[in-house]
């Protein structure tokens, strides 16, 4: 079959939003090809598949012929960014079907809908009290700012994820500058020295674990060092949970609130019908599509809407063109806190993310406490004036200056 399902002129993937909450205007043109798979352009000028249909999207994520396995030689790389450490191991994330399916039934006992529930009391006592710490510094500065980022929406998931996984919150600073520096460099150096220093730190951290050092926090990744033999295959995981467990979600609860206070009639709803924060959250998760561009490699050739794609080449899943999908969401590019429809915002297949309904109960109590505590709540500045993280990592702010 011949290829034809090509844009004019190739699409650059990625590019940055000029709207925090809607995708870049330059994916405008495979959006108006109406084909669900064509090609795009990546840094190198090389050209790879893209896919924005939710159907073929599924389709592809439960299709075993399509690896994540990162060590493969034709594995893709999208950010010149990551050429440090693109041939890199990463489990769990970056390992196919049977490995990872082993170390994915050996992680899902900690972060079941049962014991996700179990941590909504403390979860609701670290917003309140994160409030309680904002308000108190407002009403010593009258008139001031408050950053919620750094104030309320990274500290929020990163106490509960350090809880859950037993790891020193007084470390919090270390980690999170290492996770911005791994997400976004800018260098390749940056990226693969941030790689090694959260190795080590984990690597030290496992063996504090299996020593078991008194006064050091309890929690999963003590049941991990009892689970998992293998040092080197515990601090990859160990890592990957800390860093997903509070970059996603503080982003999620930053973006969220901006685009909840852009749309001023949405936001009355959202207070309005406490039984209808769930259905929020997702639609939320679905018009932010935060993580965007998953990557994958065919291993055969696969026949999908009306084009083949050939053993070796690259594959980018485009969730925030996915779930603004127009044969699947009436009118995708609005807002509606009542829509409740599913998305791909946490990925599908076996690679579906593992910490969804930690990640739900968080944004859940989070937005939901935020604005009943503190109803006038409003930019501090224009929001024309607030930048929003660059198209090749995950979307959100880096400040948030807020005021009531």
């Amino acid at each position: 079959m011949t290829e034809t399902h090509v844009t004019k002129a190739p699409v650059v993937f990625p590019q940055d939003r000029t709207c925090p909450y809607a995708p870049p205007p330059g994916y405008d043109p495979v959006r108006e090809t109406g084909r669900p798979v064509t090609r795009v352009q990546i840094y190198d000028g090389s050209e790879v598949w893209m896919v924005s249909g939710l159907a073929e999207a599924r389709a592809l994520l439960a299709d075993q012929r399509l690896s994540s396995n990162r060590e493969r030689p034709e594995f893709p790389v999208f950010q010149r960014r990551l050429e440090g450490i693109e041939r890199r191991r990463v489990e769990l994330l970056g390992v196919d079907d049977p490995e990872h399916n082993v170390q994915r039934r050996k992680l899902i006992p900690g972060f079941t809908l049962k014991r996700t529930t179990g941590l909504r009391p403390a979860i609701q006592a670290t917003v309140d009290r994160l409030l309680d710490e904002m308000e108190a510094q407002l009403a010593a500065a009258p008139g001031t700012a408050i950053d919620l980022v750094s104030a309320f929406a990274l500290p929020v998931p990163s106490i509960v994820i350090c809880a859950l996984l037993g790891v020193p919150y007084e470390d919090h600073d270390f980690f999170e500058g290492e996770t911005r520096k791994l997400l976004r460099g800018p260098e390749p150096e940056d990226v693969e020295a941030a790689r090694d220093s959260l190795d080590a730190y984990f690597g030290d951290l496992v063996d504090r674990k299996r020593a078991r050092e008194s006064g050091m926090p309890v929690g999963l990744l003590d049941d991990m060092v009892e689970v998992f033999e293998d040092k080197e295959e515990l601090v990859q995981l160990a890592a990957i949970l800390l860093l997903a467990g509070h970059e996603t979600t503080s982003n999620m609860i930053s973006l969220g609130t901006y685009t909840l206070l852009e749309h001023p009639e949405q936001l009355a709803r959202f207070r309005d019908n406490p039984a209808g924060v769930p259905a929020a959250c997702e639609e939320l998760l679905r018009y932010l599509s935060i993580a965007d561009g998953m990557s994958r490699l065919a291993l055969e050739d696969i026949e999908i809407a009306g084009v083949t794609i050939r053993a070796g080449e690259a594959v980018i899943l485009s969730t925030s063109l996915i779930n603004r999908d127009p044969t699947v969401f009436e009118a995708p590019d609005k807002l509606d806190v009542e829509r409740g429809e599913r998305h791909l915002a946490f990925g599908f297949g076996i690679h579906q993310c593992l910490g969804q309904n930690l990640a739900r109960a968080e944004m859940e109590i989070a937005l939901s406490t935020l604005f009943k505590r503190l109803p006038g709540l409003r930019l501090a500045v224009p929001a024309a004036e607030i930048p929003c993280k660059p198209g090749d990592t995950i979307q959100g702010f880096a400040e948030l200056p807020v005021a009531w």
